[in-house]
């Protein structure tokens, strides 16, 4: 797929005030700091699409982006940061767990996970809980570049052991880096895919 337009369209934190185009969304989620920000503007080719920050947990909104007029790519918070206070939180989580399961144009979501790190909890439950709410997602592994490609194999095929404990099918998932362009073409083309079985 090529990309021709990517523009910021609006952020909110309602569900019933996100764009009413029918148009289909795919949703980027991932603990705070993993990477989420640069990811989408590696595959929008627009280097200041999506704000970067060093500070985790600035996205605190649904944030959503038009490509090439034909669907929308939408940044959702970071989940986990644990420096909130709690009505904060759950102000939060409620706003995420709206979205995913009540916005019928979502159509794929995408949880992203550094591919450094071991399985966490954190993650392990998000994945639960989409799984017992049959949403649609695939597995995003970022920051590939941090790592040598047999250490990268190796951690993601831990992950997907772990996984395999509780799920009889696994989800498809991407190795990716935003600094090398890794996975670009396997992201966007399954979403070209998914776009044309609609």
């Amino acid at each position: 797929m090529e990309i021709r337009s990517a523009e910021f369209v609006m952020s909110n934190t309602r569900i019933d005030h996100c764009p009413q185009t029918g148009l289909p969304e795919y949703a980027f989620i991932g603990r705070s700091n993993v990477g989420k920000s640069s990811l989408i503007n590696m595959l929008t080719h627009k280097p200041k699409l999506a704000m970067t920050s060093a500070t985790p947990g600035k996205t605190m909104l649904i944030n959503h982006f038009i490509i090439n007029k034909a669907w929308y790519l939408v940044d959702l918070p970071g989940y986990g940061y644990a420096q909130r206070g709690k009505k904060a939180k759950e102000k939060l989580t409620q706003m995420i767990e709206r979205y995913i399961l009540e916005r019928e144009q979502m159509t794929n979501l995408f949880l992203l996970i550094d591919i450094r790190h071991e399985p966490l909890a954190i993650d392990l439950e998000f994945i639960e809980w989409l799984g017992e709410h049959g949403v649609p997602f695939s597995i995003v592994f970022t920051k590939a570049d941090k790592l040598g490609v047999q250490k990268q194999r190796e951690n993601v095929d831990r992950y997907l052991s772990r996984l395999a404990e509780q799920w009889e099918e696994l989800p498809p998932y991407f190795v990716t880096s935003s600094e090398k362009g890794l996975g670009r073409n396997e992201l966007l083309g399954y979403i070209e895919e998914i776009n044309k079985s609609l």
